[in-house]
């Protein structure tokens, strides 16, 4: 007897004849579309990069000690330390110094803006945003507004810690929230500085050595800390008139329950200033980078 068995036939490879039969015009037609997906608005694109920029916190968490730990510390250490030198107690102490160390702390934490975006530069991630379809500034805006979130966390960090040791806002929940969102205003045209350094210079270690350079006479160099009546006059004269203050009065003016309209104006002028300024030279530097 004989056992015949049933094999699957073989596919037959493709004559040059079959192989000949797709063209340019046949790959063309499948490979790109009839109608091209419309270009997003720079709205959604800043967003898109802003979401990118959240993300980055969510997997690398550790990068929120400068808004958790630092700014606690900082309350802290100058509310304690110098309180009953400064104001004769504590909880006098508190009232000024917790809106001027806010102010200080949002405004410090700016420069990382800086230093994100210098290392996208360095491993060849901003090659690829430029060769994108969308509106030019947005992963400049993105950073910016993906930062927002962190000045969020650190200023409901510090009034927290605040409340808790003796800080009590006469203006309530409306004035701390107008305090804030005026900080925030100035520290998103503020970063803009930031921004240009991160372009300009060619490691993180050097945006982040400039920014400390320029941040910590700007911060202490204000009334922060103190009132500038009790500095000499030539001091006071710079003091007085320099951005931090105006701002670190107007944030402290509006928890406090005042409307301090000049300090107001003076603070979102110099935002203004700085946005116009900053805006436009860290744009020439990414298209030319």
């Amino acid at each position: 007897m004989s056992t015949v068995t049933d094999t699957p036939a073989k596919t037959a490879a493709p004559t040059a004849a079959e192989l000949a039969e797709v063209s340019t015009e046949s790959l063309a037609a499948l490979l790109v579309a009839k109608e091209r997906p419309p270009r997003p608005s720079a709205l959604a694109a800043s967003l898109a990069f802003g979401w990118r920029a959240m993300l980055k916190i969510k997997h690398v968490p550790e990068q929120l000690f400068d808004v958790t730990a630092f700014p606690i510390m900082l309350v802290l250490m100058y509310t304690y330390l110098f309180g009953g030198a400064i104001a004769g107690s504590v909880d006098a102490y508190v009232q000024f110094v917790l809106p001027g160390i806010l102010v200080m702390s949002i405004v410090m934490i700016t420069m990382y803006t800086g230093v994100a975006i210098n290392t996208d530069i360095t491993k060849g991630v901003f090659d690829r945003f430029r060769t994108l379809p969308i509106w030019r500034p947005a992963p400049m805006v993105g950073y910016l507004l993906g930062d927002v979130l962190r000045y969020l966390m650190a200023s409901a960090v510090m009034i927290t810690v605040g409340l808790l040791i003796g800080f009590r806002p006469d203006g309530g929940v409306v004035g701390v929230l107008a305090g804030v969102a005026l900080l925030l205003v100035f520290s998103f045209a503020f970063s803009w500085i930031w921004t240009m350094f991160g372009l300009l210079l060619r490691t993180e270690k050097s945006v982040m050595g400039v920014s400390m350079m320029v941040i910590f006479p700007l911060t202490f160099l204000s009334n922060v800390f103190v009132d500038p009546k009790t500095m000499p006059g030539w001091l006071q004269a710079f003091v007085n008139n320099s951005p931090i203050s105006h701002l670190a009065t107007a944030v402290r003016e509006l928890m406090a329950g005042n409307w301090p309209a000049d300090e107001i104006a003076w603070s979102l002028g110099w935002a203004a200033v700085l946005l116009l300024v900053f805006g436009p030279v860290t744009m020439r530097l990414y298209n030319r980078k």
